[in-house]
């Protein structure tokens, strides 16, 4: 025994030497090259270059590559396109994070790129937030624990990961302006743990600010953040960047710890640096320690030394193919499966019927940043319909009329009797002045919708709106809306662009929605009984310009007239429908939050198509929970199928019928009603004011749930099988005065193989010198058992699984005492209970 640990001693401190002289051979580089540059190609260097960060050729630094999306590589071509993030997250799978982040890796290295620009790891704190979609869910431990492995597999390649968005972006609304109010306890242990982790388990890279505010300062130049926690207390030797624009000064973003502002030194240049540090408010070491840090990168990860481009990994990547399928597969949930009609039995459907909006194309990825534009895609109607081949037969339809059309087919008159609708247009955001454009259009269908998927194959110039951003603008729409019978319509609004959009909506004189002031989601609806005479109808929109031209469409449709009479007339023949819905690219993305509601059209949908077939299974495109309440208990079969990247529909088919067993768990809890989310009533701000105060505190997700008794309609940690499982044999072990081993049996107990997520909580104590969660999650494992299987799970649970941030020490505080240990299959059903005894509090590094 004696031996053996002289030996492991002797190797560890060999490896540690090793290490360290790697450090210092790489630190002596590192000021070789600083000491050859001058303070303009220093003052250079910490400003991008569009999509690149600069180099300087006469030191041998090449120009390096930046890549967008976290779930494949927006870069000079298409590319495989995974799982988003919180898909990624419900498979509770840490191999397949690893092998999800060498993939992207691969692909990025084939096509030269530097700067993965993700992953995301922002809290889902609602699920409003319209990029949840890209997001690991509600709890860090869960995120934590993806994360670190999704990074390494992505550095493994010579790619540094760049994790997004530090700190407090929770939401999308107004998010260049919106100041995230956190307290101190609450950021330590809900909103930085994941970023914790990225750095000093996942060594990465880089990391990316946000846009908002936080605690009264852009992040871009938070220094009591950046400086003290990211930097001081976590030791990060990487690279902060700016997120596009997200800079808008320059002595706080110099002072307050950025590295690097993208895409342009447009506050980190020359001319504003250099008068700044004459006047002795800027010093030549802090600007030496932000070029430090980008050379630090680029001998870390190779770029010095070899191209960055390598030839040899294929862009269509087959392994990264694989990938793809497998985490599709291990994501989706099985939400309701009422007297077990899945999975379907192939040879009793012998008709099927797909209907949806999301059947055809399917959305594989929310909007925004993280498109990305695949080689191919294979549909839900493609899946089942491959799957199924000649052997049954598939029929398809959309169900709903798209919103564009639906638009073109609102009618209005003018005050005049004109068939059309007035439109005015001025050339600031308040409609002031004279107009210098008015005409009579054909109907309040106005521009074209901005989509970052256009320019994701590299088939479009992103360059262009870059450098020729769209003006300031508003307009007014006037007209009359007569329905053709009396009734109640359905006002559908939707708007894009990646400035700022807003629009107010009048009926009848009386103002009915304004987000003048705050932009919510690009698409909203709201039902109006109407007579059958001309209503008044008045539009305004205003546009703030950036990235897109304006855009905004309304258009009106009679309830009970949204799904398209073939549609149901397929249904009644089919043996089973598929009813994919959701959202997709433009009514969830990045830049806007979206409702809690399914898109307009779509509850009808699903209630009509359950009258005329009993068994209909709704498959869910979202990045989070969305109100079933409409139609919850009319259907069979409820799938939540998340955005399943290029491969989603031959996961889908597979797991239909039973071919996959479902693995996926929600990674965030699922509510019944929009009320019901713990931060409900302070998620919005005041209307006279930018600051979103966390009211809510650490009580986020199910956390928030058990402390306000509210029973949610699907818990955190949810999914079900189609085969059973066991939990026996509970053991508690401690270690140390530290550390315990939590182990216990998992049996497959039915007669399909499976795997199910056994999750570790621990239960805090009810005497604690602070207010905590029940419990909260600390341990989890994915365990794969054929039938009848049974496997011993051990789980660790370190000093941090009993801690809260103790905001007078600025440490980890465990108190002493006894702690519940609290095994299940979710954070509601819970199989086994144990204890665990502090002998005395413990203290642990920030």
């Amino acid at each position: 025994m004696k031996k053996n640990l002289l030996k492991f001693v002797i190797i560890l401190f060999a490896v540690t030497c090793s290490v360290s002289a790697q450090n210092s051979a790489s630190e002596a580089r590192v000021e070789a090259i600083l000491q050859k540059m001058t303070l303009e190609e220093k003052i250079d260097a910490i400003g991008g270059l569009g999509f690149d960060v600069r180099g300087l050729e006469r030191l041998g630094i090449p120009q390096l590559k930046t890549a967008d999306s976290p779930f494949g590589v927006r870069r000079d071509s298409r590319s495989n396109v995974m799982v988003g993030g919180i898909a990624l997250a419900a498979t509770w799978n840490t191999k397949l994070a690893g092998e999800t982040g060498l993939q992207i890796g691969r692909d990025a290295r084939s096509r030269g790129v530097a700067y993965s620009l993700g992953p995301g790891v922002n809290i889902y704190r609602s699920p409003l937030n319209g990029r949840n979609f890209e997001y690991f869910g509600e709890d860090p431990f869960l995120g934590s624990r993806l994360v670190v492995p999704f990074i390494q597999g992505i550095q493994s390649q010579g790619v540094s990961a760049t994790v997004k968005h530090f700190l407090g972006n929770n939401s999308e609304y107004w998010r260049n302006t919106s100041d995230s109010m956190i307290d101190e306890r609450t950021m330590r242990e809900i909103y930085l743990p994941i970023f914790e982790a990225a750095v000093k388990e996942g060594k990465t890279g880089a990391v990316m600010s946000s846009y908002n505010l936080a605690n009264g300062k852009y992040m871009a130049a938070n220094g009591e953040i950046v400086n003290d926690i990211l930097k001081g207390d976590w030791k990060f030797d990487g690279v902060f960047m700016s997120d596009w624009g997200a800079a808008h000064e320059t002595l706080g973003a110099v002072n307050g710890g950025l590295d690097l502002e993208m895409p342009f030194g447009a506050n980190m240049n020359r001319g504003k640096i250099m008068p700044l540090m004459k006047e002795g408010k800027i010093t030549q070491a802090t600007i030496d320690d932000k070029v430090r840090r980008l050379l630090r990168a680029a001998i870390r990860f190779g770029w010095l030394d070899r191209p960055q481009e390598d030839l040899s990994i294929p862009r269509f990547n087959q392994q990264g193919r694989v990938v793809a399928l497998q985490a599709a597969r291990e994501s989706m949930v099985l939400l309701k499966n009422q007297n077990n009609l899945l999975p379907l039995d192939k040879q009793k459907t012998k008709t099927v019927a797909v209907i949806g909006p999301n059947g055809n194309p399917t959305a594989i990825l929310g909007g925004g940043s993280a498109s990305v534009a695949p080689f191919q895609t294979v549909s839900f109607l493609n899946g089942i319909s491959n799957f199924l081949g000649t052997d049954a037969n598939v029929t398809y339809a959309r169900g709903l009329n798209n919103y564009n059309n639906l638009a073109n087919k609102t009618s209005f008159t003018t005050d005049d009797g004109e068939n059309g609708i007035k439109a005015e247009y001025f050339d600031n955001l308040e409609l002031a002045g004279t107009s210098f454009k008015t005409e009579i259009a054909p109907n309040a269908n106005h521009g074209q919708f901005f989509e970052f998927g256009s320019m994701a194959s590299g088939d479009t110039d992103f360059s262009f709106a870059m450098f020729n951003p769209a003006k300031p603008s508003s307009s007014r729409r006037t007209g009359n809306f007569t329905p053709k019978t009396a009734g109640e319509y359905e006002f559908f609004v939707q708007q894009s662009g990646f400035g700022e959009s807003n629009y107010r909506l009048y009926v009848d004189g009386k103002l009915v929605r304004d987000t003048w002031q705050i932009p919510i989601a690009d698409t909203e609806s709201m039902n109006f009984n109407f007579d059958a005479k001309p209503h008044k109808i008045v539009l305004e929109h205003k546009a703030s310009g950036g990235l897109s031209q304006p855009f905004i469409r309304l258009g009106i449709v009679q309830k009970g007239t949204w799904v398209e009479v073939n549609a149901l007339e397929m249904a009644k023949k089919a043996d089973v429908v598929i009813v994919p819905v959701g959202f997709d690219a433009t009514t969830e993305q990045e830049g806007w939050d979206r409702t809690f509601s399914l898109p307009p059209g779509q509850n009808e949908l699903i209630q009509q198509l359950a009258k005329v077939n009993k068994n209909v299974v709704v498959v869910i495109t979202s990045g989070g929970a969305v109100d079933m309440s409409p139609w919850i208990d009319q259907v069979s079969g409820v799938v939540q199928s998340w955005y399943a990247g290029q491969e989603g529909g031959t996961a889908l088919a597979e797991i239909l019928y039973g071919v996959t067993n479902p693995s996926g768990r929600l990674p965030a809890t699922f509510e019944r009603l929009a009320t019901d989310n713990p931060t409900f009533n302070n998620y919005y701000p005041a209307t006279d004011s930018n600051k979103v105060f966390y009211k809510e505190g650490v009580f986020v997700g199910y956390r928030g749930y058990e402390k306000n008794n509210v029973a949610p309609l699907f818990p955190f940690g949810f999914g079900l099988s189609y085969t059973t499982f066991d939990y026996k044999n509970l053991s508690v072990k401690p270690l140390n005065d530290r550390r315990f081993e939590v182990s216990f049996d998992v049996k497959n107990t039915g007669t399909r193989d499976g795997a199910d997520v056994a999750q570790v909580y621990v239960g805090n104590k009810k005497d604690s010198k602070v207010t905590r969660p029940i419990k909260e999650l600390k341990g989890f494992e994915k365990v794969f058992l054929k039938a009848n299987e049974s496997k011993k799970v051990s789980v660790i649970l370190d000093k941090r699984a009993f801690s809260y941030w103790d905001v007078s020490a600025k440490n980890w505080q465990a108190d002493a005492g006894d702690y519940d240990i609290l095994v299940g299959r979710s954070s509601t059903e819970i199989l086994l209970k144990g204890k665990a005894n502090l002998k005395s509090e413990m203290t642990s590094e920030k």
